[in-house]
Parts: C-alpha cells; structure tokens; sequence
C-alpha cells in the first residue's frame, strides 16, 4: 500500500529574517485521492498565524495539492500544501526479519504553533509514537503521557 505525505511549506518570520519552513504534518495510506481529499481538508481549516487582520482568503488548487492566499492588511501570505509519495523515511522501523513486512508509517507530530495545522478542533494529527506500544488516550484521542516524557534523547 502506498504511503503519502501531506506536505506544509509556509514563510514564518519577519522582514530581513522571513523564509520558507517544511512540515510533514500527516501520513496517509491508500489512494492518492484519499490523500488529497485529507490535505484539501486540512487546507480548508488551516489558519495561520499571519496575517493577523485578514482581508481576503483564496483557496487554489493545483496539480499535486493547494495554495492558500491570504491578504493582509500591509501584505499576503501564502501556504502550500502537496501531497508527496513517502519514498524512504530513516525513522521508519526497520521490516521484520520473520515476515519480512514493513511497518506502517508513523504519523508525524504537528507543526510548531508558528503554523498551527488547523483551527478547529477535530482535526487529528497525532504525535508519533512506536507502532507497537499500546497507548492510553483520553476522550478526544490525545495521549494521555506525552511521548516526549521520559526520552533520554532530550535530557
């Protein structure tokens, strides 16, 4: 089965220090249509952090995803959003040697809160945690222990 990546490239800073940032904010297995009906959803809610007085909104599609077009009051800002095929990803567990089968995608974490992934509250980007580790989730589905907690990587 085919694993997508749905793909934010969106320009973070101010003036002399404004450029472009990359976030993988999902994967999606299954058809490219499937992905691209997520990533036009997720596109439709996002809302970024600038411009802060919007003015106008358009939503454009195009060959592999979407443009989102925000004018603001002193100038726009825009957003892209593609969905890419997952070729090779170092992170991903490495196949079982019993049954020779890869392990599914992981999903990624959300983007930093410069590039909130969504406004509204049902949308479902989940932190990435191992495959095979049982996590206990509240209500609304988020981890009740942070998957950060505890890694000896960030100490």
């Amino acid at each position: 089965m085919t694993t997508w990546g749905l793909i934010l490239e969106t320009t973070v800073g101010f003036g002399e220090r404004k450029h472009t940032e990359a976030y993988v904010v999902a994967h999606v297995e299954g058809s490219r249509e499937a992905a691209l009906a997520e990533l036009e959803r997720r596109a439709r809610a996002y809302s970024p952090e600038h411009p802060r007085s919007p003015r106008r909104r358009r939503l454009f599609r195009s060959g592999d995803g979407f443009l989102l077009v925000i004018d603001g009051a002193w100038q726009s800002h825009a957003t892209r959003f593609a969905v890419a095929e997952l070729m090779d990803d170092t992170d991903r567990p490495a196949p079982s040697e019993a049954d020779g089968e890869v392990a599914p995608a992981r999903q990624e974490p959300a983007a930093p809160a410069s590039a909130t992934v969504a406004a509204d509250a049902d949308a479902d980007v989940e932190v990435a945690v191992d495959v095979d580790v049982e996590v206990d989730r509240d209500e609304d589905g988020i981890p009740v222990k942070p998957a950060w907690l505890g890694r000896a990587d960030l100490a």
